[in-house]
């Protein structure tokens, strides 16, 4: 990790970390501010973004809301409160029964684009929302009125300066993955362009091949997978509901039941209490990899709050009476 990536002090975080800590690559997050003002951080006086825990908390959900097939200029002006309502209806369950609608493609390049409007390789698994006979052509159009599940993309050339060019496009076009069909390139280059979003085909390449991809497990979108839950690093930390003496009292009464499962809740409880101040002191102390220990902070204290709700029925339901005021129950 680079020093652009690293937070700087006050939880505040580069474009690197904000990346990684939301799973909008960097060059996606420039084209959403720019063209839709989904956040708007701070900057150094040398330039550099700064964002803040709202602002991944915004960038975090709007991911998550654009995965699922909410286009981003529908989403990118909800409040913090309106997205995470968005999420909470989202993930109620879908009827069951619905058909299958085709594969949404848009195509950018002249070859490209004429092939796809004179050879018609449509099927019912296919919809064409967009044919560009270039790049700048895309970018001057209105936004396709659908968002496409696949871009397909012609670079007759490619050369290492055009990789970020070739990123900030897929961002533009709003698809969730790319096939990127090019004529020459070298294998350096190649490998500089982002995995997880496209795929590069040599040319020439076959219109029912490229329908095959469009169609198959690369063109299914990321809400098919299984989805990591989110953090909303905005909100606070929750406090402790046990105090270390409530913790004791609890680990040395007789329970009633055969089981150990009192003694071993109090184990985990202690267990995360401490992995929380460890994460909570590295955030502090190690600058390059604050986000990451943002995260592991977070994730902790929603454990440790998970484990004491758990360890507060235990100690209910065996009469156990604690008397310090932060072991109330």
């Amino acid at each position: 990790m680079t020093d652009q990536d690293a937070a700087l002090p006050g939880h505040t975080y580069r474009i690197g970390a904000v990346s990684r800590l939301t799973g909008v690559p960097a060059d996606t997050l420039r084209v959403w501010e720019r063209r839709y003002g989904v956040v708007s951080p701070l900057r150094t006086e040398s330039g550099t973004r700064l964002y803040g825990p709202d602002d991944v908390s915004r960038l975090t959900l709007i991911k998550r809301l654009v995965d699922r097939g909410d286009a981003i200029s529908s989403v990118a002006n909800l409040s913090l409160e309106q997205l995470r309502e968005r999420i909470r209806g989202s993930d109620l369950p879908e009827a069951t029964g619905a058909p299958q609608r085709p594969c949404r493609v848009l195509v950018i390049g002249s070859s490209l684009a004429e092939r796809f409007r004179r050879e018609n390789p449509i099927s019912g698994d296919i919809e064409i929302v967009g044919l560009y006979p270039s790049r700048r052509a895309f970018l001057a159009a209105e936004p396709a009125p659908m968002k496409p599940d696949v871009a397909v993309i012609e670079y007759p050339t490619i050369q290492g300066d055009q990789v970020r060019e070739i990123g900030e496009l897929v961002a533009q076009c709003g698809a969730a993955r790319a096939i990127l069909v090019y004529g020459f390139a070298t294998r350096s280059t190649i490998e500089r362009l982002d995995a997880r979003r496209l795929i590069p085909k040599r040319a020439p390449v076959d219109l029912q091949e490229l329908r095959h991809l469009c169609t198959g497990d690369f063109g299914k979108t990321p809400a098919q997978a299984v989805e990591e839950p989110a953090l909303d690093l905005s909100l606070p930390i929750p406090q402790r509901r046990f105090a270390d003496a409530d913790l004791l009292r609890i680990a040395t009464a007789s329970p009633s039941v055969r089981c150990e499962c009192p003694h071993h809740l109090v184990d985990l409880v202690l267990s995360l209490n401490a992995f929380e101040s460890y994460s909570a002191e590295c955030e502090d102390r190690n600058a390059e990899d604050a986000a990451l220990h943002a995260y592991l902070h977070a994730a902790t204290a929603q454990a440790r709050a998970m484990m004491e709700v758990a360890l507060a029925r235990v100690v209910a339901a065996e009469g156990i009476e604690l008397h310090t005021p932060d072991g109330e129950i």
